[in-house]
């Protein structure tokens, strides 16, 4: 009996072996994938428009007259617009995630799915510019294992595909059950992050509110 439970255990403890070598080895997968995604991204993003010095000479040396006031973006007219979308490799991203305190730049997917996760962070539901954007990931530590170690005020911003910044600071960390959609996608939240906990029985979910806006 005594060499029977010793095998148990040790088929127990190459079992927990196993399980932890693969989920370091699709963790790995997921950083490099997103990163060859985000360095693509990048490229893409339009060059940052230099705003006019008032009274600076033009190219000819002379004064421009006052300028007149930019227009609005698009997103500002009218909020119910698509997010722009970049196809990368099959996949169709719609814009950067920065968590600075969690040194974390990531891309987003556009629609999520449980093999897309594999690969980065995803939009669950909403927009940027309807301010109900929710966002998806594994808890991989490239990706949003971090979570739950957020502080109240942690910056977090999303850049969309036309080089438009939204920065946010984080309000709140909830707990929730793995089956509480409706919860998760209600409240007055202009950003939502979540993950799941370790076995994905709940989800690590984070608030955070709109605090600047920085058009391209």
């Amino acid at each position: 009996m005594k060499s029977k439970g010793l095998i148990c255990g040790g088929l127990l403890l190459a079992a927990a072996l196993c399980l932890t070598l693969w989920n370091v080895r699709q963790d790995r997968a997921a950083a490099q994938s997103a990163q060859s995604a985000l360095l693509e991204m990048k490229s893409r993003l339009p060059e940052p428009v230099a705003e006019p010095v008032p009274g600076a000479p033009d190219e000819d040396g002379g004064v421009p007259a006052e300028s007149a006031e930019p227009e609005p973006p698009a997103y500002v007219t009218d909020p119910s617009m698509p997010m722009p979308v970049q196809e990368i490799d099959g996949e169709g991203y719609i814009g950067i995630l920065q968590i600075p305190d969690l040194a974390l730049e990531l891309p987003i997917i556009g629609e999520w799915s449980y093999p897309r996760l594999r690969t980065a962070p995803c939009r669950y539901v909403g927009s940027a510019y309807t301010h109900d954007l929710i966002i998806a990931a594994h808890n991989y530590a490239s990706h949003f294992g971090g979570l739950a170690s957020l502080a109240l005020g942690s910056e977090v911003i999303f850049t969309d595909m036309d080089g438009n910044r939204f920065i946010y600071a984080v309000s709140g960390t909830e707990q929730l059950p793995g089956t509480a959609i409706e919860e998760m996608e209600s409240g007055d939240w202009d950003l939502t992050l979540f993950t799941c906990t370790i076995g994905g029985a709940a989800r690590v979910t984070v608030r955070c509110v709109l605090t600047a806006e920085e058009p391209a």
